[in-house]
């Protein structure tokens, strides 16, 4: 019964995933629109790629964050972390309790990218950074591309099995790609505070999603009285 809960939960956030994915492309338009910028970006997630390809693809470096992520999260649901585990191929961690979010964390929190956030928003505190954009923008971009395609790459090659814990393949993967995307907009507004509007972007989504639901639970009611 909760695995059909959270698929129906799952088709009922398809809109709002679509329109955040709509939303997210703008804020990237409003960020990365001169093409200086996106070439940086673009030219980091490129070097990422053709790193892990032709060259090392940092799997320790994944297992690491991904198994201090599910710590992270677990620690922060309250529950108890008893050993953490971290190999070149494999990890585990050892806790009393989990939930959704605690097994899913890893494939939606882009771990090392908001470190760099962090560190980048603190530092900007003290420091001008302004001469160091284009730098930024390569390291987001090698960061993100790290995030996108070890988790493409752990969820699509191995039969993982942290999905149907989780409560099935649909819902966690609707619930991936949406808080991916959420994320990743927060990184972008601590990286340009200025270009970046959260709050109106958000509430363009729920007026999308709402607007939506409407237009189709009105086509359902009329084609029901219209079948009476």
């Amino acid at each position: 019964m909760v695995r059909f809960v959270k698929f129906l939960i799952a088709v009922l956030l398809l809109p709002t995933l679509f329109l955040a994915g709509m939303e997210f492309l703008q804020l990237l338009k409003a960020t990365l629109g001169q093409w200086k910028n996106l070439a940086f970006f673009l030219g980091g997630a490129s070097v990422y790629g053709a790193i892990h390809y032709f060259w090392y693809d940092f799997s320790r470096f994944y297992v690491f964050g991904h198994e201090m992520t599910h710590a992270l999260t677990a620690f922060l649901c309250g529950y108890r972390v008893h050993k953490i585990s971290v190999k070149k191929d494999n990890g585990f961690v050892k806790m009393d309790n989990t939930n959704t979010w605690v097994v899913l964390a890893p494939y939606f929190v882009p771990f090392y990218t908001l470190v760099f956030a962090f560190v980048y928003m603190v530092t900007g505190w003290f420091v001008n950074l302004a001469p160091y954009g284009e730098g930024m923008l390569m390291a987001v971009g090698f960061l993100t591309a790290f995030h996108l395609i070890q988790t493409f790459k752990t969820l699509w090659e191995t039969d993982q099995p942290d999905l149907q814990l989780a409560g099935g393949k649909t819902f966690s993967l609707v619930l991936i790609t949406l808080i991916n995307v959420i994320i990743l907009a927060c990184v972008f507004k601590i990286l340009f505070p200025q270009e970046i509007h959260l709050t109106q972007a958000a509430w363009h989504v729920l007026q999308g999603t709402l607007n939506v639901w409407r237009i189709i639970v009105n086509y359902i009611v009329e084609r029901i009285i219209n079948a009476i």
